[in-house]
Order: structure tokens, then C-alpha cells, then sequence
């Protein structure tokens, strides 16, 4: 028999005194943690609560660092490391040390073993020699150190970009827009302002009656790109000062996060101030220019027949009402069979005061200043019934002067329809095409090249090499395993020759993520030669879809035919035995409710003839000859009596119960008969001094038997105040809400309550579990039956001395 360790006793080595000093003098690291949970609870990662003396010198932190695991070591989640701590934390977790390697660096890996102590996971540090790591976790963390160093040098370039643009940069996050990030330039461009952290309103608030908040708030809400050219702003340098003109060139664009929602949106903005003004005195000479020549005009044919030979739309507009005083052919075209020369634009040109042009003409003549559209369309309606036309327009608005005086304004416009329909159309097939094939539920790739570099990587495509990184890669540096394989050759047969290549169910030998062996994949593919601009092939499109599952399913098919047959013979003779069996069922349900309204019917007149002749005895013998005893043996066949004419009425009303499917439901009112059990009640309430909280408001009317719910009501009720806890006095709660499709009745009491056991047969009939109240098992019973024959269900849910709650889901 080995000999058994016994501790010393504890007096002569106090436990605390002696875990601090074992922690102190252990030369293998030793650290205490606590998980980490997320808003779900699941655990994420885990803190240091305490590091030995040997712990902080391997590791380099203090005895309490700041810092978690996860960020100690960081690799320890391609490792797996992680997950097998928070496995060892869960309360279903291993109880035995459990051992994984980390590394602090190329050539310091440490066993790490784990033991659940606790709330939290005990873990002992010990440096072991290199040779000793898996090389798949040397590789991994390499791997990692790899991709950490590119992604900081990435930040520092965007970093370094985003001080030294030229341009005003930030980023405005959260519906409310506020100034996540803010370069140098922006900043400049509001000195002494308070930005980051602030929403635009609030840190900009002139903002709020101009048009850029709602520009704002549409790029958000649709995460379309909004491009605007020398759009007017007006700031103030100082709070309270007078509003400046600034002019800018600027495009909002949404950023989405991770799942692809809008959080934010990118700035990028050019003040363009200068240049506006330096144009519109330019355009004020041209106005000028152009009044001397309409006056020359009259005089020099030769003037007039440039204007009406070019293809720019020209035409001058006199008075506040901008009467048409010259137009040019071309802008007659505009407006075919319409008379406009000495009209207003108001009467000839509806569609121009209906889409906001006349308004602009005012906005010129009142201010003086030139107005520039670009790319602006215009609606007009044709002659004959012919549909609306549509055109786009770079024009002017130039207001000309007489004597100093505004008299008039110039109109110089360009079509630039095809131009614009042209990058449209271009845009959107880019964006169609893009959409199209990221969305796909096709694997889909360009291979761009003579070396096949993968240019595109659809989502389909990437899932079909989990963990591989695709784009930006030659073909066979990303699937090395293909080379020498046939559809490596018919690859490059594509790229040199054009033919499309079709195959079906073609044998592919690809490695498997999880240990790189071989394993034999099905696909179905087209790999189609890609052209340039010049005709010229440089690159290949791939539509991929793998059917490695319907090939396998394929060779299946022969034993699972088989297999259903014979099962479906055992079914078939296995439903004719249920059939027979059902049926035995009904009739023996109905052999039951005859049999039970029978003894309850005929049981009634001997128990009444039983009472009578006790009623008789009791009259017969004489007073003075009966003995204590007696009467009380009198009294206990009385009881006994009148316990089973009781029980007789409640099989009466069972039996009743189980052929009444078809009770008359109707609107009651549910708060009134809460109220009419409560009176019902009052004297059981007082005499247990109890509380009835009711609170129905959610359902004025419940749709049932009236009688049949408050005998629900009435029974509910006073079981709770019987079972009442003799440590405290009866609370009861009512309340009732709307459920799919259901009024659901909540009664809730702070009584005895009952076990998970006995709740499972409490609906039973003759089931009874507190034998200090008098009852017989048969209330639950009936009003189980009452709610299930309305198309409703009742359940329960209970504590044992904590209390019971009752839910009655009454059909809508």
C-alpha cells in the first residue's frame, strides 16, 4: 500500500503565508488570469492578475501588467493557444494540466501548461529549446511577424500621406457625422477651431442653413459619391464674426465598415476660391465683351453669322423678366417650333422655370455674379407628342451692363450629352460588371498576364482555397500543387491560342488546409481568353463551380436507392400497425369517458342513501347514550361522505369536460373577471394576510368561455394563497400580454412552488404534492383541459420554496 501524504498542519504553515512564498521563490514562471468576456459572455481572451518574480523577468512585465494575453502574444491566436485557455476555463472544461508552446521570439519558445484554478486558469512558463516547437507554429508566427510588419508599414505610408496631402482631408463618423480624423490642411482651414470629436454641426454651425448638412446626410443614407465643383460655403474666422465666401471643389464618399454598412464618410477638399474670382472677372469682361459686340453686331454681318453658325447655344435675355432679345440656331434646335424672341423665358421655356434655371437667371441678374454649370441637364418637352428630351449642358450665365448698370444677361452653353452619357454608361457597366461578379454564386477570377497573376477574386472563388492568399499572386506560386496537371496546361493553351476551355467534373488534386495532403476535389469550369483595347488577349476569366460533393453523392446514389426501398417497406407496414393501434386508442378513450360518467352517475344514490341512513342513525341514538367517540366516529363517516359526493361531481365534470371541444368562445372582459374571483376570494386573501397585483391593461378582452375562465382564474388563485410559504406572506401578480397569435395569462405567486420533477405530472389527474391542504388532484386537471380543448396550452415554471408562475396562452 503506498504511503499516504499528509500536509503538515496548518497552524505551523499557514497556507496564504505559504503560497506567496512558494510564488516568490519558484524559478519557473507562474502567472494567475482571469478571462475576458465579450457582450455575449464568450470568453475572448484573458488578464494577468498576478505574476511570480521568474514570470516577470521571462516575460518582462511588472507583477500586475496592464496588458492581456492576447496582446503579451499576440500569435497565440494562429497558435491555438488561446482557445485552449479559454476551453480550460469553461466550467465543462479539462481538469487535467494541459501543455501548448508560445514564443516571444524567433528563439525564446516557452511550454506553457494550464490548470483551471478557481474563477481562473493558473499557467506555468518554462523556456525549452527551439527543436522542440512544431515548425507549423514557427512558420505561422513568421507568417504573422510577415504581415504585421507590411500592415504598419502600410499605416505609416497612409499616415505620412494623409499629413502631407495637399488637399483637406477627414473622416466623419456615426450618423451624427463627427470629426473622427482631421489632417493638417483641413485643420488650416478653420485655425483655432475645436474639430476632432465634435459633430460637423456643432463644430462648423454656420453650416446648419446651407445645402451642405443635406448633401451630407444623402451620401450617408445611399453611400453615393457626391462630386462638387466650386461649390459656394460661407464660414467665419471667429465665432461671432461675419460670414466669408469660400469656394470648393470637394467629393463626399461613404466608408463602410467590416460587414459592409455605411459608418462614415471620407472628405477630401480643395478651396478653389481664387480661381472662382479670378474667373468671374474674367466672365465680367467676356459679359462686356460681348454687350460691345451684340451693338457691332447690327453693324458687321460677319459677326452675326459666327453666332448663328456655331454650335454653342447663344442667346441674350434683356430686363428683370429675362426677355429674349437674340438667340442663335443652335439654341432654337434646343426648342423646336417655339417662337421666343421677344418673349420671356417664363412663357416659352416652362421646363426651364420647373427644373430651377430661371431661378439661377434671377439670382445673376440680382447679384451681378456669373453663374457656371456644369454638366447641368435639362428636360425639354418635344412637339407631336414625341417623348421629353434630356440634355446635359456646360453654360454661362453672365450678367452684361449698360452705363454700369445690369440691363441684361448672356447665355453660353455647350451639349456635353454624349460625353456624359458616355462616362455614365461606362461607369455603371464597371459597376454592374463588378457587382456582377462579386455577387456571383459562381467561383470567378481574371488571371492578368503572361504569368497568370490572379488580378480579380470573387468571394465564390476565395472560399474554394480557404486560407490561401490569392490576389496579386502568380497562379502556381498560389496553387503550386497544379503544375504539371492538365489544367495548368489548358491555362496557358487559353492565354496563347483564345480558345475557351470547357471541362465537367474535372479530377483536380488540391492540398487541404488542415496538413496539406492531396485530397481529390470535383470541378466544373470555363476558362475564357480575356482582350485588351488593341484586340490583343492579356489575361484569362475563370467561372468555376465546385461539384465535389454531387460526384462522391453520385457514387452513392445505387446503395441509398437500395437502402430507401427497404425502408420504406418497413414504413409502410409499420404505419398499418400504428393505424390499428390508434384506433384501439379511441375506442378505449371512449370506454373510459362512458365508464366515467357511468360510476359517477350511478355512485350517487347509494352515497345519498349512505348520508341519509347516517342521518338516521345519528337521530336514533339517544343523547344521553352516545359517547364522545361516537359522534366523532359520526363525524369522520360525514366528512368521508361528503369528500366522496366531491369527488363524484368532479368526475362528473371531467367527463363532461373531455366532450367539450366545441364551448362558445366570445370577448370577456378580462379585468372584470379578475375582479369578480378577487371577491370570491377576499375572506382566503385577508385571513392570509396576501397581496393580488393585477395589471391586465396590455389585454382588455380575451377571447374564450367566460365560465370556463373564471374557473381558470379562480382555481390559479387559490392555489396560490393555499400553497402560500409559511415564511412569508402570500404575494400574488397577474398580468397578461400578447404573443403571436396568443393572450398569455401570467400568474405568478411566491409560495412553496414545487420540483422539476413534480412539475412534469402536475397536469395530471388526482396528482397532489402538499398533502397539508385539503384537494383532490383535479382542479389543474380540468382547467388544463378547458384551455387545450380552446386551442390553447398551459405550462408552469417553478422553484421549490421560491415560488411558482403559471402561463395560460389563450387563442386570439
Amino acid at each position: 500500500m503506498p504511503p499516504v501524504s499528509v500536509l503538515p498542519p496548518a497552524h505551523l504553515f499557514p497556507p496564504d503565508e505559504l503560497l506567496t512564498t512558494l510564488l516568490v521563490l519558484s524559478v519557473a514562471g507562474v502567472a494567475l488570469c482571469l478571462p475576458v468576456h465579450d457582450a455575449a459572455g464568450a470568453v475572448v481572451d484573458f488578464t494577468f492578475a498576478y505574476l511570480n518574480p521568474a514570470a516577470q523577468q521571462q516575460l518582462g512585465l511588472p507583477a500586475q501588467p496592464t496588458v492581456t494575453y492576447g496582446q503579451r502574444f499576440p500569435q497565440s491566436v494562429i497558435s491555438g493557444a488561446l482557445a485552449l485557455y479559454r476551453a480550460a476555463e469553461l466550467p465543462d472544461g479539462p481538469t487535467q494540466p494541459a501543455s501548448c508552446y508560445e514564443a516571444d521570439g524567433p528563439n525564446q519558445p516557452y511550454r506553457v501548461t494550464v490548470q483551471r484554478v478557481g474563477a481562473g486558469l493558473l499557467l506555468r512558463f518554462a523556456a525549452e529549446p527551439e527543436p522542440l516547437m512544431d515548425d507549423n507554429l514557427r512558420a505561422a508566427q513568421a507568417r504573422e511577424r510577415a504581415a504585421r510588419e507590411e500592415a504598419e508599414l502600410q499605416r505609416t505610408r497612409l499616415a505620412r500621406f494623409f499629413e502631407q496631402a495637399p488637399a483637406a482631408i477627414c473622416v466623419l463618423s456615426g450618423p451624427q457625422l463627427v470629426f473622427e480624423l482631421v489632417n493638417p490642411a483641413y485643420e488650416r482651414l478653420f485655425p483655432g477651431r475645436q474639430l476632432l470629436g465634435l459633430p460637423v454641426l456643432e463644430a462648423l454651425p454656420e453650416l446648419v442653413s446651407q445645402p451642405i448638412p443635406a448633401i451630407l446626410r444623402q451620401v450617408y443614407e445611399t453611400g453615393v459619391t457626391y462630386e462638387g465643383r466650386e461649390v459656394l460655403m460661407q464660414f467665419t474666422h471667429s465665432p461671432g464674426g461675419e460670414l466669408e465666401d469660400v469656394y470648393f471643389n470637394f467629393i463626399y464618399q461613404a466608408r463602410l465598415d467590416e460587414h459592409g454598412r455605411i459608418d462614415g464618410l471620407l472628405v477630401c477638399a480643395y478651396p478653389v476660391t481664387e480661381q472662382v474670382l479670378g474667373r468671374r472677372r474674367t466672365a465680367a469682361l467676356q459679359a462686356e465683351a460681348l454687350v460691345a459686340t451684340r451693338h457691332r453686331v447690327q453693324e458687321r454681318e460677319v459677326f452675326y453669322q459666327v453666332f448663328e453658325q456655331t454650335p454653342a447655344l447663344i442667346a441674350l435675355l434683356r430686363e428683370p423678366d429675362h426677355r429674349m432679345e437674340y438667340h442663335n440656331t443652335a439654341y432654337q434646335q434646343l426648342f423646336p417650333g417655339r417662337a421666343m424672341r421677344g418673349r420671356t423665358i417664363a412663357e416659352t421655356q416652362p421646363d426651364a422655370v420647373a427644373q430651377g434655371f430661371v431661378a439661377l437667371l434671377d439670382q445673376v441678374y440680382r447679384t451681378g455674379e456669373t453663374y457656371y454649370g456644369i454638366e447641368m441637364p435639362l428636360t425639354v418637352e418635344q412637339p407631336d407628342g414625341q417623348p421629353p428630351r434630356t440634355t446635359y449642358f456646360d453654360f454661362t450665365y453672365q450678367p452684361f451692363r449698360e452705363k454700369g448698370d445690369i440691363v441684361g444677361i448672356s447665355v453660353f452653353a455647350f451639349d456635353v450629352t454624349e460625353q456624359v452619357r458616355a462616362r455614365q454608361q461606362r461607369e455603371g457597366q464597371r459597376q454592374q460588371l463588378h457587382r456582377l461578379f462579386m455577387a456571383a454564386p459562381a467561383a470567378i477570377c481574371i488571371l492578368g498576364g503572361p504569368d497568370l497573376v490572379f488580378e480579380l477574386v470573387n468571394p465564390g472563388y476565395q472560399e474554394l482555397f480557404p486560407g490561401r492568399a490569392l490576389l496579386g499572386q502568380h497562379l502556381l506560386a498560389a496553387l503550386p500543387e497544379i503544375r504539371g496537371h492538365a489544367v495548368y496546361h489548358t491555362f496557358r493553351r487559353v492565354y496563347e491560342t483564345g480558345v475557351m476551355q470547357q471541362e465537367l467534373g474535372r479530377l483536380i488534386p488540391l492540398a487541404a488546409p488542415a496538413d496539406g495532403a492531396l485530397e481529390n476535389r470535383y470541378f466544373n469550369y470555363i476558362q475564357q481568353a480575356r482582350y485588351d483595347a488593341d484586340g490583343h488577349i492579356d489575361g484569362v476569366l475563370v467561372f468555376a463551380f465546385e461539384v465535389t460533393p454531387e460526384v462522391r453523392a453520385r457514387q452513392q446514389v445505387q446503395e441509398l436507392n437500395q437502402k430507401l426501398t427497404a425502408i420504406n417497406t418497413t414504413l409502410h407496414v409499420t404505419n398499418q400497425e400504428l393505424g390499428t393501434t390508434n384506433q384501439q386508442l379511441t375506442r378505449t378513450n371512449a370506454d373510459l369517458d362512458t365508464f366515467i360518467y357511468t360510476a359517477s352517475h350511478d355512485l350517487k344514490a347509494p352515497i345519498t342513501n349512505i348520508e341519509g341512513l347516517l342521518d338516521t342513525l345519528r337521530a336514533e341514538l339517544p343523547a344521553s347514550g352516545r359517547t364522545s367517540e361516537v359522534d366523532y366516529i359520526l363525524a369522520l363517516m360525514h366528512d368521508s361522505v361528503d369528500r366522496f359526493k366531491n369527488t363524484i361531481e368532479q368526475l362528473t365534470d371531467v367527463a363532461r369536460l373531455q366532450q367539450e371541444h366545441d364551448s362558445p368562445r366570445s370577448a370577456v372582459l378580462l379585468a372584470q373577471v379578475l375582479e369578480d374571483v378577487r371577491l370570491d376570494l377576499a375572506p382566503l386573501l385577508t385571513a392570509a394576510g396576501g397581496r393580488l397585483h393585477v395589471d391586465v391593461a396590455a389585454c382588455p378582452t380575451v377571447t374564450f368561455s367566460e365560465k370556463h375562465l373564471r374557473s381558470v382564474v379562480y382555481n390559479l388563485l387559490s392555489n396560490a394563497l393555499k400553497y402560500r410559504h409559511p415564511d412569508r406572506l402570500p404575494d400574488v401578480r397577474v398580468n397578461c400580454q400578447v404573443e403571436e397569435g396568443y393572450s398569455v395569462l401570467r400568474v405568478q405567486d411566491n409560495g412553496l412552488g414545487l420540483s422539476k420533477h413534480a412539475t412534469t405530472r402536475l397536469f395530471s389527474l388526482f396528482q397532489r404534492f402538499h398533502t397539508h391542504v385539503e384537494g383532490s388532484g383535479v382542479g389543474l386537471y380540468m382547467i388544463k383541459k378547458m384551455v387545450e380543448n380552446a386551442g390553447g396550452h398551459i405550462r408552469v415554471e417553478s422553484t421549490e420554496d421560491v415560488g411558482s408562475t403559471f402561463f395560460v396562452y389563450l387563442l386570439r
